[in-house]
């Protein structure tokens, strides 16, 4: 039996072998260690924000959202062409994000300052926002779920600025404004947030460097946000660096073959 100070620790180590399946895009072994670790951890939101980002990331693969060619053409990021989600992951995404809140705002009745409730709140409203904006085609939408994972994540870094997972919503906040055409920045305001692409490399470089559980996500996203400021050395860096950590991801692969092939 465990003490009581390795607990946490090994809980920890559970919930990070998960985030890693997911990233070798393992996602039936993902959902296996989260139940485990949900059975063992019933109030603690991150094992559902865990099982969310599984069928969220799942979900976006099939339906070929997460192609680097989707996030470099606007047009197919605004098109209102309606995709075909799955109705049961759909349906269990929503689940997951429900218990994820459910759980953070529990926790944060009982003390507002609870870290790990903070960030899965935060994180939970980022994965709406993807799933709102990318899946089901609702950007504007999306848009109050992106704020409030904004406000969530300014929270957590009010009371611990060195908590770097926190900084994969500020930034993608900052890059998400600083995309934003001009005059719909007059209407969309994030707490904090200024709409500075540099300051966005700035926050996902930190989550990349120190993240706990989401340090391989933010250097996907540099990635694209180095193609998309045409920047290839930078990106074909981090996807290198992607597919020696994460050598089961056929889509990394992928995209570093698409990337070599159009020097």
């Amino acid at each position: 039996m465990l003490s009581a100070a390795a607990a946490p620790l090994a809980a920890e180590e559970e919930l990070l072998s998960a985030f890693g399946r997911m990233y070798n895009f393992d996602f039936p072994a993902a959902h296996r260690i989260v139940d485990g670790y949900v059975t063992r951890n019933p109030d603690e939101p991150l094992g559902y924000v865990a099982r969310g980002s599984a069928y969220l990331f799942g979900e976006m693969d099939r339906l070929g959202i997460l192609e680097t060619d989707f996030f470099l053409n606007d047009d197919r990021i605004s098109d209102k062409k309606k995709l075909k989600p799955d109705p049961k992951v759909r349906d269990a995404f929503y689940w997951a994000t429900a218990q994820a809140k459910e759980r953070s705002e529990k926790r944060l009745a009982t003390n507002s300052n609870d870290k790990n409730a903070l960030l899965a709140i935060a994180i939970t409203y980022g994965m709406l926002t993807d799933y709102g904006a990318f899946v089901e085609k609702r950007q504007l939408a999306s848009l109050s779920y992106a704020k409030q994972s904004q406000a969530y994540a300014v929270r957590l870094l009010a009371i611990d600025p060195s908590y770097a997972d926190a900084h994969l919503t500020t930034g993608i906040s900052e890059y998400l404004l600083g995309s934003l055409p001009f005059f719909v920045k007059w209407f969309v305001k994030f707490e904090q947030t200024k709409g500075s692409k540099d300051q966005a490399v700035r926050n996902l470089k930190v989550v990349a460097e120190k993240g706990r559980y989401f340090g391989p996500f933010a250097r996907i996203l540099l990635a694209v946000v180095a193609l998309r400021e045409k920047r290839k050395p930078e990106a074909r860096a981090w996807l290198e660096g992607l597919v020696r950590d994460y050598p089961s991801n056929p889509l990394l692969r992928r995209e570093l073959t698409k990337l070599a092939q159009h020097r």
